[in-house]
């Protein structure tokens, strides 16, 4: 990979009792601690996913076979997201960490997905728990969560390497979703797309209140602080959101002209595959962020029907969109922004099922 190389090829495991990465050597095995700690701690792992505007829209009921998520409706962008597509998104990459999180502490689940049509906020259960050993790809992904973030800022004027591209390209494939790569003409009308949808919200008067709201959430473990949004608009050929007023994240020279753009997105415009999709998501940029490689969702454009319609016209009709990504090496010259605030675990995973079985 020349002077792109993973950055964690060593075998390590993750401690979910203390958050931190640790050796294998140092790791309890799995099947030495009950199952139910195992669920209670991906669970915990899991509110490292990214979610819109930090959200963090989920809830977690550990069982003493079984993991339970469900969607938290106050958590919801009633405004931007009526049906609750992105709400899905978010839950779902929040899924793949539970998934993945599991998988490295050697446990491997059964997904049911939407298990019940009487519960609709209930969206997944992970059983048939079996112990299957460590998962080393797994371990390292964990990591991974630790150190994702998302920069706004341009990226650096060197190409992603394709073979970078084709890996996260694949690990969107392997989740049920897939990623199109849009050429520079597709691009262009991105860009315009992007616009005119940037436009329509900024008209919105709901949509500001709400974007005002989740931009303005100091210490209460969810929303965007002004730390990690740019001071000033970014000089890009596709707009970013303009998040109506300006954070304290300092904003370079750079442009987005090595950018690649994707358009993640699927055959199915249902909350299975919305769910799916948020799958997909994490799991791309997990494999984005082992590659050293930068990844910005662009939500705004899939939030205006009329634009997202026009980013169907780029699939040719043959996909539903849900979202578009801007892929690209992070700027070395600019340290990586702060991690946005999460939720502490005790307000997002239920213990109560099990709390007297657990040691």
């Amino acid at each position: 990979m020349g002077r792109y190389p993973r950055p964690w090829t060593d075998r390590v495991g993750h401690d979910g009792r203390n958050g931190k990465v640790v050796p294998m050597s140092h790791q309890t095995p799995a099947t030495d601690r009950p199952l139910t700690t195992a669920l209670a701690e991906a669970a915990a792992t899991a509110g490292h996913a990214p979610s819109v505007h930090n959200t963090q829209p989920w809830r977690w009921r550990v069982l003493p076979d079984a993991l339970e998520l469900r969607v938290v409706r106050d958590r919801q962008l009633t405004a931007a997201d009526p049906e609750g597509r992105l709400l899905a998104l978010s839950c779902g990459a929040a899924l793949h960490h539970a998934r993945v999180a599991l998988a490295a502490e050697g446990w491997t689940a059964v997904v049911e997905r939407l298990p019940d049509p009487q519960q609709p906020d209930l969206l997944a259960r992970l059983t048939g728990l079996t112990p299957a050993g460590a998962d080393p790809d797994a371990m390292r992904l964990v990591q991974c969560m630790q150190v994702r973030h998302t920069d706004r800022r341009p990226v650096s004027d060197e190409p992603v390497p394709a073979e970078v591209v084709d890996d996260i390209t694949r690990a969107a494939d392997d989740e049920g979703a897939r990623l199109q790569i849009l050429d520079a003409d597709q691009v262009m009308e991105l860009a315009a797309t992007a616009s005119h949808a940037g436009t329509v919200e900024a008209e919105d008067p709901q949509t500001r209140e709400e974007l005002q709201y989740w931009t303005h959430r100091a210490d209460t473990g969810t929303g965007l602080p002004p730390e990690v949004l740019p001071q000033d608009q970014p000089q890009t050929t596709v707009p970013a959101r303009d998040f109506g007023s300006p954070g304290n994240l300092p904003v370079g020279p750079g442009h987005d002209k090595a950018a690649v753009y994707g358009l993640l997105y699927g055959d199915e415009d249902e909350p299975d595959s919305w769910l799916e999709a948020g799958e997909a998501l994490s799991a791309l940029w997990l494999t984005a962020t082992r590659h050293g490689v930068s990844v910005v969702p662009l939500s705004g454009v899939v939030e205006v029907p009329g634009t997202r319609q026009k980013l169907r016209q780029l699939l040719s009709g043959l996909g539903y969109p849900y979202l578009v990504l801007r892929i690209g090496l992070a700027d070395p010259a600019h340290a990586g922004p702060p991690h946005t605030p999460r939720l502490p675990a005790a307000q997002v995973v239920d213990t109560s099922a099990v709390r007297d079985q657990r040691s």
